[in-house]
C-alpha cells in the first residue's frame, strides 16, 4: 500500500509519534556494503527534534539500532531494519484532539477514510513518520557516494518572503551547516533566524522553500514516460509531510523565457557533450543528461498555531481549538535531512533500474560531429 516506496530499492516505514518507536525496512539493498549505525546516525542528528531553538523542544535523541540485514559490518543482501524507539511523548497534550480535528491536519481524512485514528500526536501523520525515510536514505546516500560518486546538497533557499542567493552548482554542505536555519547565505540566515523567533513568539508559523542541488549523476539515469526522474522525484518530496509544491530546473520561472532563450545548447568540450546553460535541471525526457540536478520544494507553514480556531468536532458539531503540544514554528531546516533522503532513495533506484536494463557502465552521451566554435 502507500507505506512503501521504490522499485528495485525499497523502504517501507512504520510507527507512530507516540507508540514504542518507529523506523524502516530497506530492501534491494546491494550485499557487501560497509554499514553501521555510524553511517545512518549523523542524517537523523540533523533531523532529530529539539537540535536548536527554532524547531521543536521534544527531546528525542533518535539512536538508530539495527536490527537485521548486517552481518560484520556489511550488508548481506537481506532485508536491512532500523529502529528509533520513542522516549519523550507526551500524549495529554493531544487529549482534546481526540474528539476534535485540528484545522489543516489529516485527522479529519484519516477519520473519514479508515473511521479510527490515532490521535496522539498525530499517529502516523506526525512528521516522526520520516525517520524511517531518512535512515533509508542514508542508506542510499552512502551506495551514492561510494559507488557513483553522487553528492546530495539540500538546503534552506526562502523564509517566507526572505530569500537566498544559492548557486547549485557550488552550494557545499559545510555551508549549508553553519547554522541552524541551514540557508548557505550567511548574509540573509540571520534574518530568516529572527524571523522564525518571531513568528513562534507570536504563536504562529511561517513555511517557505528547500532546495536541492545533485552533482555527478552520470547521464542516461531515469525512465521515459510515467517513471520520468523528475516525475519521481516530484512524488518523492510531495509525500513529505508539509510539502505543498515541487519545481526542477527553471521550473515555474521559465515561463516568463521564450524557447529561443530557455534552450541549453550542446557543445563538445574536449570529446565530452555539456549543455552551455542548465534550465533542465539536468534531466531531459525524463533522463538524467549529466549536468547538475536542481530542484524546489514549498512547504506550508505548520498547521499548528498557539491561538484558538474554528473546527468541528467528531460528530460533526462546530467548536474551537487552541493548538497544544511541541511543534516546529518552521518546518524548513529540519526538512532539508528529509529532502536529501528522498531524493536519495530516487536515484538510488534508478541507478539499480538502469543497471538492470542497460549494464554497470553509464549510458555514454551521443558525441555530435566537429563543431567549429
Amino acid at each position: 500500500m502507500g507505506n512503501t516506496f521504490g522499485h528495485l530499492f525499497r523502504i517501507t516505514t512504520w510507527g507512530e509519534s507516540h507508540g514504542g518507536g518507529v523506523g524502516v525496512v530497506v530492501d534491494g539493498c546491494p550485499p557487501r556494503l560497509s554499514l553501521s549505525e555510524a553511517d545512518i546516525q549523523p542524517d537523523l542528528d540533523r533531523r532529530r527534534p529539539g537540535q536548536s531553538r527554532i524547531v521543536t523542544p521534544r527531546n528525542e535523541a533518535d539512536q538508530v539500532e539495527i536490527l537485521s540485514g548486517v552481518f560484520e559490518g556489511k550488508t548481506l543482501g537481506t532485508p536491512i531494519s532500523m529502529l528509533v524507539k520513542n522516549k519523550d511523548a507526551r500524549s495529554s497534550a493531544y487529549d482534546e484532539m481526540a474528539v476534535k480535528f485540528r484545522p489543516s491536519h489529516a485527522d479529519y481524512t484519516y477519520q473519514a477514510k479508515y473511521g479510527i485514528r490515532n490521535w496522539q500526536g498525530g499517529g502516523r501523520t506526525s512528521a516522526r513518520e520520516t525517520i524511517g525515510r531518512v535512515a533509508g536514505g542514508a542508506v542510499a546516500r552512502k551506495i551514492l557516494r561510494e559507488r557513483y560518486g553522487v553528492q546530495i546538497v539540500g538546503y534552506v533557499s526562502q523564509v517566507q518572503s526572505i530569500s537566498a542567493r544559492i548557486d547549485p552548482e557550488t552550494v557545499q554542505a559545510m555551508d549549508v551547516e553553519s547554522n541552524i536555519v541551514r540557508c548557505p547565505d550567511s548574509r540573509v540566515a540571520p534574518r530568516m533566524i529572527r524571523l522564525i523567533e518571531r513568528v513562534r513568539s507570536a504563536g504562529d508559523t511561517v513555511g517557505g522553500i528547500v532546495g536541492c542541488a545533485i552533482r555527478g549523476v552520470p547521464p542516461g539515469w531515469g525512465e521515459p514516460v510515467f517513471d520520468r526522474l523528475e516525475a519521481d522525484l516530484a512524488k518523492a518530496m510531495l509525500s513529505l509531510p508539509a510539502s505543498k509544491g515541487f519545481d526542477v530546473g527553471s521550473g515555474f520561472n521559465g515561463l516568463a523565457l521564450t524557447g529561443l532563450k530557455h534552450n541549453d545548447l550542446f557543445r563538445n568540450r574536449g570529446g565530452k557533450v555539456i549543455t552551455l546553460s542548465n534550465r533542465s535541471g539536468g534531466i531531459q525526457g525524463g533522463i538524467s543528461n549529466g549536468a547538475t540536478i536542481y530542484f524546489r520544494v514549498a512547504f506550508k507553514p505548520v498547521a499548528t498555531v498557539m491561538h484558538e480556531q474554528w473546527t468541528v468536532d467528531v460528530q460533526g458539531r462546530n467548536a474551537s481549538l487552541k493548538g497544544k503540544g511541541r511543534h516546529d514554528p518552521c518546518v524548513l531546516p529540519r526538512a532539508v535531512p528529509m529532502v536529501e533522503a528522498m531524493a536519495a532513495l530516487v536515484l538510488v533506484d534508478h541507478a539499480l533500474r538502469h543497471e538492470a536494463q542497460c549494464g554497470p557502465a553509464p549510458a555514454k552521451p551521443v558525441r555530435p560531429g566537429k563543431i567549429k566554435e
